[in-house]
């Protein structure tokens, strides 16, 4: 929030809804730098290999929204976060050899509640929120060789 006020008073977002894809990118920029701290100097694959490789996930899906918001098109970063999300659990529970269908259920039910909000709010149409899902699933997908 602290970001997006300094944003809001040097006049680079009007709103926090961020409705244009042009809107989006100078927030995904920071964004990104704040990963790329994170994953130099919080989260390193000594100490924890799974949330490095999350980290790096999230960067890769962040970058991939930032090079659409450039080209003119909107995803929902919404839909990017909550998949990534249920990707990860899905790994971790693969990883770890437990049962976690509770949390996977809650986390479908998430999923679905998020998108229908989306869509209800007309802040996103069906295809953006299909990408941001795409987004969001393949680069943990992609990422959980390397960690599992």
């Amino acid at each position: 929030m602290p970001i997006f006020f300094l944003l809001k008073i040097l006049g680079k977002v009007e709103s926090i809804h961020l409705s244009t894809a042009k809107q989006r990118i100078l927030p995904l920029m920071l964004n990104c730098v704040i990963l790329l701290l994170v994953i130099k100097k919080i989260v390193t694959p000594n100490q924890s290999i799974e949330l490095y490789f999350f980290f790096v996930g999230i960067l890769i899906s962040n970058m991939a929204c930032m090079c659409l918001a450039v080209f003119g098109f909107k995803t929902s970063i919404h839909m990017i976060g909550v998949n990534g999300l249920i990707m990860f659990f899905i790994a971790l529970s693969i990883h770890y050899s437990i049962n976690i269908n509770g949390t996977l259920a809650l986390m479908a039910i998430i999923t679905g509640a998020v998108a229908t909000s989306r869509l209800h709010l007309q802040a996103h149409n069906s295809v953006e929120l299909i990408t941001g899902a795409f987004i969001g699933f393949i680069p943990q997908l992609i990422l959980v060789p390397y960690w599992l």
